[in-house]
């Protein structure tokens, strides 16, 4: 477990000290909540649209998820920066697991993310109708569905060279998947196909729960299967991390 420890350790150290990361990662969400919430829920006046609630409100706890989702996502470019740097090949030959050193680091990275999610939450407090009893199943919810993606992402880096690769691979996949999450409409808006999209998707499953737990607008499963499907992909996720993790080399 020593191996462990020290990612975790070392990946929230990292995001403490980088000051740009963490004044982006609070001025990002407040841009989607102030041009896109805001003047979006001026269109939406009807409430019953999104389950009695209005349009702000109903936002909230998608851009919750959405925080954590990107943050964590993101993370997986740091094992692509690792290896242009020689770090990464200091801890495969390091005399530890490469499944336990890669989980702490998933776990660290997932960490950092939770905590941006709880900064949005808490800041969405002045401008949406919260469950304040739900914050802390929700941020529970948020760390799982950070450990899916950040061992999502390691699983795309781990069999990367170039980070320029990565990023047109995070352009390409983070907005449809936030689209196709109900983070923004309602997945009953959607046609047809488009649902079948929003039902393999992980994002889908933390943005219905987060949104019964701080606004009681249920979603098109119950909560208690929505968290079972949630924690099933992030433990399939985090698994094929690790393997992938496991099997990668240094050039």
């Amino acid at each position: 477990m020593r191996a462990f420890e020290i990612m975790v350790y070392r990946q929230i150290k990292r995001f403490l000290r980088a000051r740009s990361r963490v004044a982006g990662m609070i001025i990002n969400p407040l841009v989607w909540l102030t041009f896109f919430g805001i003047g979006w829920s001026r269109a939406f006046r009807d409430p019953s649209i999104f389950g009695g609630v209005d349009y702000l409100t109903y936002l909230s706890p998608g851009i919750f998820a959405m925080t954590v989702f990107n943050q964590s996502f993101v993370s997986g470019i740091s094992v692509i920066w690792d290896r242009e740097f020689g770090f990464l090949k200091e801890v495969l030959v390091a005399p530890a697991s490469r499944k336990e050193t890669i989980a702490g680091r998933i776990f660290g990275d997932s960490a950092v993310a939770t905590l941006q999610g709880a900064i949005i939450l808490a800041l969405t407090f002045f401008i949406a109708r919260i469950n304040i009893f739900g914050v802390i199943p929700a941020l529970g919810v948020g760390f799982v569905l950070a450990v899916a993606f950040s061992s999502f992402g390691v699983s795309i880096a781990a069999r990367m060279r170039s980070m320029e690769g990565f990023q047109m691979i995070m352009a390409l996949v983070m907005l449809p998947l936030i689209f196709l999450s109900g983070a923004i409409y309602p997945i009953a808006f959607m046609p047809a196909w488009m649902k079948v999209l929003a039902l393999l998707n992980p994002l889908t499953y933390a943005v219905e729960s987060s949104r019964v737990l701080l606004t009681g607008v249920s979603g098109i499963f119950p909560l208690d299967q929505s968290l079972l499907i949630l924690l099933s992909l992030t433990a399939l996720m985090l698994y094929v991390a690790m393997v992938s993790f496991e099997r990668s080399t240094v050039e």
